[in-house]
Parts: C-alpha cells; structure tokens; sequence
C-alpha cells in the first residue's frame, strides 16, 4: 500500500489527530490491504502462500470488528456497512 493512501485512510478514521492505534484506523488499514491481496488472488489463483496471508488478516480484522462491537456498537455497524462486510449484525 502507497504511503499516501495510508496517510489518507489514518486522517479520515483517526478518532482525534496523531491517532494511528485505535481499532478503527486498524480496521480500515487491514480492509485496504485485505482488497489489494484479493484482486491479486483473482490473478494468481495458485499463490497459496498470499491465500494464507489473506485469511490472517480477514481474521486479524474480525477480531478487531468483534472488539469493536463490544466497545462501540454504533461506530461497528458505521464501519461494517462502509466496508461491506457480510455477517456484521451481532
């Protein structure tokens, strides 16, 4: 991912200025990357070792999104509906 795209990504889901940690940031970073891994995956279907870096992050991000649903469910459902992600009514 270009610096600048992840510049951008950090300032529009940043809670407040500086902020690079927060589950949010995190959440968008990961679906950013989860895209970029998945149209490679439509090209290269036989990189198993890509698939297996792609399944970590989706996990890494529904871990995230489960904690984010606990802590704020409102701000969840935002970023679960932006992204498109299925199966995000819990």
């Amino acid at each position: 991912m270009e610096k600048a795209k992840k510049t951008e990504i950090i300032k529009k889901y940043a809670r407040k200025e500086g902020d690079v940690g927060s589950s949010e940031v995190q959440i968008a970073l990961l679906s950013a990357r989860i895209a970029e891994i998945t149209e490679h995956m439509r090209n290269n279907k036989k990189d198993h070792s890509s698939r297996r870096g792609l399944m970590a992050l989706v996990n890494r991000r529904k871990s995230l999104l489960r904690y984010l649903a606990g802590e704020n469910h409102a701000k969840y459902l935002e970023l679960a509906d932006e992204f498109g992600i299925r199966g995000s009514r819990m």
